[in-house]
């Protein structure tokens, strides 16, 4: 058990049926959804969405970032269609080789 001020690791789970990264945090679903395009190797994120009772603890950035490693991983660009992973990427030049060339965030 984790001490009251110490937030436990999170568990991004890959839920390829449904199309989305999801972790679940004190019996809410959060979730990055996507729609892969693997003929034209490209991954179009289109929605993140956390419980607002959860806001504010890093789930979002984290399920970004689990979804942005995944594309980099299968060799996929990405296009932000959702502002949060948008902005995420803006935030993280890092990930900004991953953006598919119309998709600039």
């Amino acid at each position: 058990m984790y001490p009251p001020d110490v937030p436990a690791p999170l568990r991004v789970f890959h839920n390829r049926a449904a199309s989305r990264f999801e972790v679940e945090t004190d019996g809410h679903l959060s979730v990055v959804t996507y729609q892969l395009d693997a003929d034209a190797h490209r991954v179009a994120f289109d929605h993140t969405g956390v419980p607002a009772i959860l806001e504010g603890r890093g789930i979002a950035a984290e399920l970004v970032a689990a979804a942005l490693a995944w594309a980099e991983a299968e060799g996929l660009q990405v296009l932000p269609r959702c502002s949060y992973v948008a902005a995420y990427i803006r935030r993280h030049p890092d990930t900004r080789h991953l953006l598919e060339p119309h998709g600039a965030a």
